[in-house]
């Protein structure tokens, strides 16, 4: 559980006792509701990380595209929001870049949309990958800075609510999935390293 999520879910549920007690039981309903969904939203499960040479999707969601060696996943409100390395290295580059908030299921949303590009390198190779903002989402969460060692699915960030991310691969990787089929953030392959 990402902790946000407690705090939220603390929030409303205070609201709701406090509504509850002013105007009756049933009007702090929707409030209780909500709180449940904060903790449901804000869960974080362990995966199982694959080994080998290959790259993780660093996102749960819906693979919308995959075009010139980039990977498009959206995430809609009901999926883990929870962001992970692809591949173990040094973090060598974090950019943030203002932006819209177009529907995050729109490609225009990987150019025009608020997002925190990553960049990873280790093992001979690099990844790029964004953290995109959506319509309803409105907050990029990174864990952390240019320098850090990450390992191949470790956490790395989070995007709240419906979002997307973009991962670009280069020619050294061949990518393995397409568009319409569903990830699992940490554990599901998207790429993998071609033969030198």
């Amino acid at each position: 559980m990402v902790r946000d999520g407690i705090y939220y879910a603390l929030g409303l549920t205070g609201a709701g006792l406090v509504v509850g007690y002013l105007a009756g039981p049933l009007f702090g309903l929707p409030l209780y509701i909500l709180a449940a969904f904060c903790l449901y939203f804000f869960r974080d499960p362990d995966r199982s990380i694959p080994d080998g040479r290959v790259a993780v999707s660093p996102a749960d969601g819906k693979v919308v595209s995959v075009i010139d060696m980039r990977v498009s996943i959206f995430l809609n409100i009901f999926d883990v929001h929870v962001n992970r390395s692809p591949i173990g290295g040094t973090i060598t580059r974090i950019q943030y870049q203002k932006g819209k908030f177009v529907n995050a299921a729109n490609a225009a949303a990987s150019s025009e949309n608020e997002q925190n590009i990553m960049t990873v390198e280790g093992d001979g190779t690099r990844i790029v990958f964004s953290q995109i903002a959506g319509l309803i989402a409105r907050r990029i969460v990174c864990y952390k800075k240019p320098g850090d060692l990450v390992k191949k699915g470790e956490r790395v960030g989070l995007i709240k609510f419906g979002s997307r991310v973009d991962v670009f691969f280069g020619p050294d990787w061949e990518v393995i999935v397409t568009p319409g089929e569903r990830v699992s953030c940490g554990s599901s392959i998207l790429a993998r390293r071609k033969q030198n």
